[in-house]
């Protein structure tokens, strides 16, 4: 009688391991074997048929850019590829043009600059979400927009299948695949990174060289990057050992402190219900404000950030993030939450930020609850409208106003002066909030007599 009858590496019954330590019990395990243990334990054994038409969320980078000939070479599928255009300030016609030229039967570039700033920056920046209390969630807010269209794209062409260019060790694999599921749960998502033998940017980089796929990295300039209206990242390089600082040739958005101007300069953002409307008085679009916004703040070198991060996935990681107008915008819409949101209803949404960013950094955005949390931060921004002033200078932000009809802060309350405060009524409500700690030790004295 068999005393091993699972593998002790793994539990995978098709697994060239696990048949080779079952056969030296003298076991031969068939296929049909195979089939009903796996119907015992729960599995379906469905064989996928594989994908004829795939649409690919192609971006031009190192990774997508030699996904095209791989799907070709090892699924021989059409490939249909999305550039989605969140601002990241690129030649997308030029990335169109080479995703033709390495393989794809059509290319598409989707303008969601707008939708991106309207239903998903916007959104988080009223919630007050940052992850970890440091992340201002670019990537994280890009990708379901971007997977949002690529699948309706996919929908729309009658594609059976999508793919990404996220590795299989990454956030942003999940990211794009829940999006996915949302909205074309029916199509197979192929993950190349999950099946590829290649294990790292330098063997990207050779697998593009050998099918001649022109990319922009070299073993010299291993950065991975991600930029959109909202943000910048690096990743990779010196970055990967947390001892080490970031190379200052790495940073290009954000200027250096010390080669910023030396005049500051102050600047006004206007809100209305926690969504900003405006720049020094001039009511702005959402993508023109931020874009005005990252001009100032950048040149004024706000907005850089280096941290190690938790991943969903379960290791920590290290990237510097380069955010200005963002920046910007967060410091401003605390300030007037702060003058406009009563205590009790600030400190309770305090926990649902913290939460409405782990969604967001999970990639459920697409949930009901991340849905249901706006329905609350709605009725609590009501109130947050007003302006606050700024100054910036070689690095440093400082506010220098806020101003708001619904201001809470009431100078004949807050002054030194008793004014309509009376100060005898404090007596009575020290001693009701008293009340948990005084019986406490009343009670203990009491037991300790008896």
């Amino acid at each position: 009688m068999c005393r091993k009858p699972f593998c002790t590496h793994c539990f995978n019954l098709r697994c060239a391991r696990f048949r080779t330590k079952f056969s030296l019990y003298g076991h031969n395990i068939a296929t049909p074997l195979l089939d009903n243990f796996e119907s015992l334990r729960g599995i379906v054994n469905q064989q996928k048929s594989k994908p004829k038409k795939v649409v690919l969320a192609y971006s031009g980078g190192l990774d997508t850019s030699i996904i095209i000939p791989w799907l070709k070479e090892n699924y021989g599928c059409e490939v249909i590829a999305v550039i989605g255009d969140v601002g990241q300030q690129e030649d997308l016609e030029a990335a169109r043009k080479k995703a033709l030229a390495t393989g794809a039967s059509s290319a598409h570039v989707e303008d969601l600059r707008e939708e991106f700033v309207r239903d998903y920056i916007w959104p988080t920046l009223r919630a007050g979400a940052i992850y970890e209390h440091t992340y201002l969630l670019g990537t994280s807010m890009a990708r379901p927009v971007i997977a949002k269209r690529q699948a309706e794209v996919a929908l729309k062409v009658g594609a059976d299948g999508l793919s990404h260019g996220c590795t299989g060790k990454g956030n942003d694999q999940v990211r794009f695949e829940l999006a996915y599921k949302a909205i074309a749960p029916n199509l197979q998502i192929i993950a190349p990174w999950r099946e590829w033998e290649i294990d790292s940017r330098e063997d990207a980089i050779a697998y593009a060289q050998k099918h001649s796929v022109p990319v922009e990295q070299s073993k010299k300039n291993i950065y991975s990057r991600d930029r959109n209206i909202w943000h910048l990242s690096h990743e990779g390089g010196e970055l990967e050992d947390p001892a080490n600082a970031p190379n200052e040739a790495m940073w290009q958005w954000v200027a250096s402190p010390e080669k910023a101007p030396d005049k500051a300069e102050e600047i006004e953002i206007g809100f209305e219900s926690g969504t900003p409307v405006s720049v020094n008085g001039s009511k702005l679009g959402p993508v023109e404000l931020v874009n005005t916004l990252n001009e100032i703040a950048a040149k004024h070198g706000i907005g850089r950030t280096d941290l190690v991060e938790n991943r969903l996935v379960g290791m920590k990681s290290r990237g510097a993030y380069e955010t200005p107008g963002g920046t910007l915008l967060v410091k401003a819409h605390q300030e007037l939450e702060r003058l406009t949101v009563d205590r009790e209803t600030a400190h309770f949404q305090q926990a649902l930020a913290s939460r409405y960013a782990e969604l967001v950094y999970y990639g459920l955005w697409f949930s009901p609850l991340r849905e249901a949390l706006d329905g609350f931060f709605t009725v609590a921004q009501q109130r947050v409208t007003g302006a606050v002033g700024l100054k910036l200078w070689k690095g440093t932000l400082n506010v220098t106003k806020r101003v708001s009809p619904f201001s809470l802060y009431r100078a004949d309350l807050a002054s030194f002066t008793m004014g309509r405060y009376n100060p005898k009524d404090a007596e009575g409500f020290i001693n009701l909030f008293a009340l948990p700690v005084t019986v406490r030790p009343k009670a203990k004295a009491e037991g300790n007599k008896a």
